[in-house]
């Protein structure tokens, strides 16, 4: 009424009003599990409609059934709700301990796809086959079952190096115990991924910067990092001129080619033969405009578009809903992202902060790497956008450590504490999750310890007049003056009634 009486009087502005509402919904103790559920759901939402949308002329032209291709997707999301369900409800300890197993199950795996390939390179194997075992590319397959080993070492070494940093603790600022046994595994995934897919080491690459600065460690290790990971990146190139990958010795080295490519202006660059790719990509984005053509009807997806349901994805969203989709896209990468980092932040055990964190930039890593390629930002690397492209073995991977995400952002204190304060109901915990653990007080009261200061304690209303300890100070010890070295560290501690004299 004041405001309508007296016009002088200015309202805040909108900016004013919302940004405090914001913060009051992020400040709620399961703000980062819903944004993480719905950043992620909205992306799958989106990945299974264009999927569709990219699919469905080419399915109907090949098997007279539009749905087909759909109807693979939809079977691997649903399997990926599965893993997601499984490893949001399973503990810390179970994760920590199945780690080296799944590593140890990528690295046979991959072994064998790099074996079956090199037998039939040199001329010992007319194709990549030993019985029922089948190689193709980045594809093992046994039977009619098939499985890219290398999004499996993804998530076998976001498990095995968090846990692996974790124990070693503050030790792993010395180079020896960076040495044993963390450098020598992630040299071994490096060389197995890297010969068939540079786009996936690369994505490991970041991982595992990823991991080391949640860890703390030094930039030496960094500069070192990346010196060995230049040269590992330029020695995978020159092997593809022998045939890794999807190279042959008689032919031009592929690697090669995309890198060059890339550094020179496309006046140079072979339109029909090098450049095609990305010549279409560029097109789809400039036929997109603004707000696209239209959901299912782009043309560029018909067979023009190399890889329009997988690599190439991102072309599609931006000719059918223009600049708004792929922003739309961008801000729910962005999102999850947010989430991620803030999820880490908050989680007071070790091995969920590393976790979290090598978690979230992977994603954002092969997000990135995969959007500027289609752009023309970044070298064509053939890396699937996670939530978006087609494809089986990364969607269910993706969700498996979505859920652990989700996990891990049940265990963040403040929610902890709110989900057992007020428990759901039985059945909702059978169906849905089970009750996170409670926080520890003895490490809580040991982080706010460590971050006091030197000298004197913080204000407490307990403790003092409130204004801080310093030298010469004297503060109030439960009726008695003392020094502030003297004051209890945990300021949570209520002094006792005096016994009568």
């Amino acid at each position: 009424m004041a405001d309508d009486r007296n016009p002088k009087v200015a309202r805040p502005s909108l900016s004013r009003q919302l940004l405090p509402a914001v913060h009051g919904l992020l400040a709620r103790p399961l703000s980062s599990y819903y944004l993480l559920i719905a950043s992620s759901g909205l992306l799958l939402l989106i990945g299974l409609t264009m999927v569709f949308s990219a699919t469905s002329v080419k399915a109907y032209r090949d098997n007279g059934n539009a749905f087909s291709a759909i109807a693979n997707q939809s079977l691997y999301a649903l399997l990926g709700l599965v893993v997601f369900w499984i490893c949001q409800r399973l503990p810390t300890r179970t994760l920590r301990d199945i780690g080296k197993y799944i590593l140890g199950a990528a690295i046979v795996l991959l072994a064998i796809l790099d074996l079956l390939g090199a037998l039939e390179s040199v001329g010992v194997l007319s194709s990549p086959k030993i019985g029922p075992v089948h190689a193709n590319l980045l594809w093992l397959y046994f039977g009619p079952i098939g499985l890219q080993p290398a999004e499996l070492a993804k998530l076998g070494m976001v498990l095995w190096g968090a846990d692996v940093i974790a124990r070693k603790g503050p030790a792993l600022g010395h180079w020896r115990e960076l040495s044993r046994p963390l450098f020598p595994v992630i040299g071994l995934l490096f060389v197995l991924v890297g010969y068939n897919d540079l786009g996936t080491m690369l994505v490991l690459l970041s991982l595992i910067v990823g991991l080391l600065w949640a860890a703390g460690v030094r930039l030496r290790v960094f500069a070192a990092l990346g010196v060995l990971g230049m040269a590992g990146i330029g020695l995978l190139i020159a092997a593809a001129s022998g045939g890794a990958g999807s190279g042959s010795t008689d032919a031009e080295n592929y690697r090669l080619a995309r890198l060059t490519n890339f550094l020179q202006p496309l006046e140079k660059c072979d339109l029909q033969d090098n450049c095609y790719q990305l010549i279409q990509s560029r097109s789809a984005i400039f036929e997109g405009g603004w707000f696209g053509v239209g959901l299912g009807k782009g043309v560029l997806k018909w067979n023009w578009l190399p890889e329009a349901s997988n690599d190439f994805i991102f072309g599609v969203v931006a000719e059918e809903l223009g600049v708004v989709g792929c922003s739309v896209v961008l801000a729910l990468f962005s999102v999850l992202a947010y989430t991620g980092f803030r999820i880490a932040r908050r989680s007071s055990d070790p091995f969920r902060r590393l976790a979290a964190t090598a978690i979230t930039t992977w994603l954002v890593a092969q997000a990135v790497i995969n959007i500027g390629g289609v752009t023309g930002m970044l070298p064509i690397t053939g890396l699937p956008l996670p939530f978006i492209s087609a494809g089986g073995s990364a969607l269910v991977v993706t969700l498996a450590a979505i859920g652990m995400l989700a996990s891990f952002a049940r265990a963040e204190p403040d929610a902890s504490k709110a989900l057992n304060a007020r428990p759901p109901a039985r059945w909702v915990r059978l169906v849905w999750a089970p009750l996170p653990p409670l926080p520890r007080n003895g490490s809580r009261l040991r982080k706010t310890a460590g971050h006091l200061p030197a000298r004197g304690i913080a204000s407490s209303p307990h403790h003092g007049d409130g204004r801080g300890g310093g030298r010469g100070r004297r503060k109030q010890c439960c009726g008695r003056s003392c020094s502030p070295e003297e004051a209890p560290v945990d300021t949570s501690i209520r002094c006792s009634p005096s016994p009568m004299p």
